[in-house]
């Protein structure tokens, strides 16, 4: 059986079991501190100390200048720069676009150092559905879509698509092919394993009543039959269950593929996020499969780099957005500088909020009207991103390294190769490796307090510990780790998130005077829906201008 990206068009890996990355490491299991003092990095994430502000805006200046702009929009991911773009692209071009960190870009954030360029976070982008005309002229732009065939496919550049091998799984002491296990499975488990995919193969093609897909990207897309929308009420775990899956490798594949891709394992997940995170994937090419992906060394900031450049309108970074208020004109909002130390007036005939929906709310807490839910109807878990700059790798038995590396029952997501697309890069020199691990052993708001409080030192030895997991004997290899905490990965799209009444009624602009756009509104945080919030909201906005 081939279990191939291209063939199942999954990515997967998460742990069945293992210890919690923010809890004591079993005895024996850390390296001693002497043997990491070789090893040099540092601790990096996202400005939550200026993010916190938002709960004591006291502690911030009064406003010394005032700016007047016709839209602003608060927050520089994918979703604000996204709309930045579109609107600029349609005679919108008065904007201010305001982000609190230091570059834009969100979670397709990225870093670099002598060896290459690597991803904080997102880091690869699916062939495309052809009939993602917005997506597919983007992508154009950035070069990564060379052109048409005559057959009317796109042509993907052979640089962006990602170079073989892409997959393998250590399972049982081997490197297989793929991330699927397929070593040491019983009759009974191949079956099931089988089964599944066939489920898939009909989803994909799957039409509703209303004559919709019934998985789609982006989600707005997708059927409103209700066939398919009651699997939303019920866990992807609970759906396995009853469809008699019980296979476990099977079940661990699949409980990954959620925490990969959502940040939650499949009994947080519903069904209908579940089904969908396989059959939406429908992309095609002249000279790819739905399978293959595109990715850079720099991950999806290579993305976000092309929206940001693709619209000359002021973007001020280091900017937080600290309170909102209707005027009689339109909005006026307050923003402070972080690096100057100085606060701004914004006054806007309309704003865009492209945060998640947590900041949203609290920005929000003197303007009547809006649908926001509260809080905790979104579930974001904590992460941490590793990238590792080593010298070797010690391999065991199997597949040679390969973009993707993941160990069957592994705490984390395993680890990308950030040198993959570097055609000159020595096979023996040093390269980086990203390694993945969302903090999902505790509930969201535990599990991220305690990530905020664990020092670079208290890291170090459990993501070294991790990473010898996979290859034994590789800390003397070990030149550099530089790890990152996102108190706020992702959203998860638990049940009842993504077709309940509220999902829909967030995303309402407010008087014609706020707006929104981010993955929160979407309930599935990956590029193309981020994409997607941005062209949205700013087509709202057009209309309402």
């Amino acid at each position: 059986m081939d279990v191939s990206r291209r063939s199942f068009l999954v990515r997967g890996g998460a742990t069945l079991a293992g210890a919690a990355l923010v809890g004591p490491l079993l005895p024996g299991c850390a390296p001693a501190a002497a043997s990491l003092a070789h090893i040099q990095g540092q601790l990096l994430g996202p400005n939550a100390a200026a993010g916190h502000l938002l709960r004591d805006p006291g502690k911030i200046p009064a406003p010394t200048r005032t700016v007047d702009t016709d839209v602003l929009i608060v927050g520089g991911g994918v979703a604000g720069l996204s709309a930045r773009r579109w609107l600029h692209r349609h005679g919108l071009t008065d904007t201010l676009l305001v982000e609190l960190d230091g570059q834009a870009g969100g979670n397709a954030s990225a870093g670099h150092n002598p060896t290459s360029a690597y991803p904080w976070g997102a880091h690869y982008l699916p062939v495309p559905d052809v009939r993602n005309r917005e997506l597919l002229d983007f992508l154009q732009e950035t070069g990564s879509l060379t052109g048409y065939a005559p057959s009317g496919l796109p042509i993907y550049s052979d640089y962006h698509l990602c170079a073989a091998p892409d997959e393998r799984l250590s399972i049982s002491g081997h490197w297989q092919d793929g991330l699927v296990p397929a070593v040491g499975l019983s009759a009974e488990e191949q079956a099931q394993t089988a089964r599944f995919f066939q489920l898939i193969e009909r989803l994909k093609t799957a039409v509703g009543r209303d004559g919709r897909d019934a998985f789609r990207i982006p989600l707005d897309a997708s059927s409103a039959d209700e066939t398919y929308r009651r699997l939303d009420r019920i866990s992807f775990a609970d759906y396995l269950s009853q469809e008699g899956y019980s296979a476990a490798p099977l079940r661990w594949y699949l409980d990954y593929a959620c925490r990969d891709d959502y940040g939650a394992p499949a009994a947080q997940v519903s069904a209908w996020a579940g089904l969908h995170y396989f059959a939406c994937r429908k992309g095609r090419a002249h000279n790819a499969t739905g399978g293959d992906v595109l990715t850079w060394p720099e991950g999806n900031h290579f993305l976000a780099g092309h929206l940001r450049r693709q619209a000359p309108t002021p973007l001020q970074t280091n900017t937080l957005a600290y309170d909102l208020r209707e005027t009689a004109a339109g909005v006026e909002v307050l923003t402070y500088d972080t690096a100057a130390r100085q606060s701004t007036r914004v006054r806007a005939r309309r704003v865009l909020l492209a945060t998640p929906a947590h900041v949203a709310r609290r920005l929000l807490a003197a303007v009547p009207g809006h649908a926001l839910p509260p809080a905790a109807a979104f579930h974001h878990a904590p992460w941490l991103v590793a990238n590792l700059t080593v010298s070797g790798l010690p391999q065991g038995p199997g597949r040679p390294l390969s973009w993707d590396n993941v160990r069957y029952g592994s705490a984390s997501l395993g680890y990308i190769n950030a040198n993959q697309q570097d055609i000159s890069q020595d096979t023996g020199g040093p390269r980086v490796v990203t390694l993945y691990w969302p903090l999902t052993d505790e509930a969201p708001d535990l599990a991220r307090r305690h990530a905020y409080q664990t020092s670079y030192a208290q890291w170090l030895p459990r993501v070294v510990a991790e990473l010898e997991t996979y290859h034994p004997g590789v800390t003397p290899y070990l030149q550099r780790a530089d790890l990152w905490v996102w108190g706020h990965g992702m959203v998860a799209p638990t049940p009842g998130l993504l077709w309940g009444p509220g999902r829909a009624a967030a995303q309402q602009p407010v008087r014609g005077r706020i707006f929104f756009a981010h993955t929160d509104f979407s309930g599935i945080s990956i590029f193309e829906e981020a994409f997607y919030q941005g062209i949205r909201a700013a087509r709202e906005m057009l209309g309402a201008a």
